[in-house]
């Protein structure tokens, strides 16, 4: 009774603060150098709460914009090295782990699979095993001077090359980021604070709203939400 009633009252949060934020998805758009994409009414508004539905657990619940879940996070071993996202049945979509090395002082590798890794998720131990589908690299402060930048997103699970394909920038502390495509520079998705108020209560950090323009997956943008979790919270 309890799990049900925390659902149902973060589902009436999201559906009364859906119409500000569609009319607020061109706003986004202006901030991409294209000027032909699609109209506001095709993006994706998911309200993300850094909390899970099952109380033993730590993770997160995501509900679309018709008070729906879609996404959840249940981590029942309190791991932050893997986390898997789930759809609304509990299927695995993706699993998100981080890459740790011997003798490294910092481990700023996380790699993203499809589905569910268990155990040892050093792909490289053995060809037979799964191959992450992409790397995510923590940018280093000390060693650049944008500080703007929080992370990069490199193709096919490694960073050996230069050529990465979007780039996170913001301050996920303050839950203000966008993840750009690295040709472009086009916004493709973004995470704002959830400016909406309920009986006189604000949200602060632990509700926020994850925007996703058309054409970009959901659950790979919400799958970079846990990764800036992991590398900043």
């Amino acid at each position: 009774m309890l799990l049900f009633l925390k659902s149902m009252s973060f589902r009436s949060l999201n559906h009364q603060d859906f119409k500000k934020n569609n009319s607020s998805c061109k706003e986004l758009t202006t901030t991409s150098s294209s000027s032909s994409l699609p109209s506001s009414s095709s993006c994706i508004f998911l309200t993300v709460w850094r909390k899970s539905l099952i109380f033993s657990c730590k993770g997160f619940t995501v509900i679309g914009s018709d008070g729906n879940l879609v996404y959840r996070v249940d981590n029942y071993s309190r791991s932050r090295d893997q986390t898997i996202l789930m759809d609304a049945s509990g299927k695995p979509i993706l699993t998100i782990c981080r890459h740790k090395q011997k003798l490294r002082i910092v481990d700023n590798n996380w790699f993203i699979y499809e589905g569910e890794v268990l155990g040892d998720h050093d792909y490289k131990a053995s060809p037979l095993r799964k191959k992450p589908i992409f790397c995510v690299k923590k940018q280093m402060k000390i060693l650049h001077s944008n500080i703007n930048v929080l992370a990069h997103v490199y193709y096919h699970g490694t960073s050996s090359n230069k050529t990465y394909s979007y780039i996170i920038e913001g301050s996920y502390a303050n839950r203000t980021c966008k993840v750009l495509d690295a040709k472009s520079r086009n916004v493709v998705a973004e995470i704002r604070k959830k400016q909406a108020v309920i009986g006189g209560v604000t949200f602060g950090l632990e509700v926020f709203v994850l925007v996703v323009m058309p054409g970009f997956d959901s659950g790979f943008a919400m799958a970079m939400v846990l990764l800036l979790d992991q590398m900043f919270s």
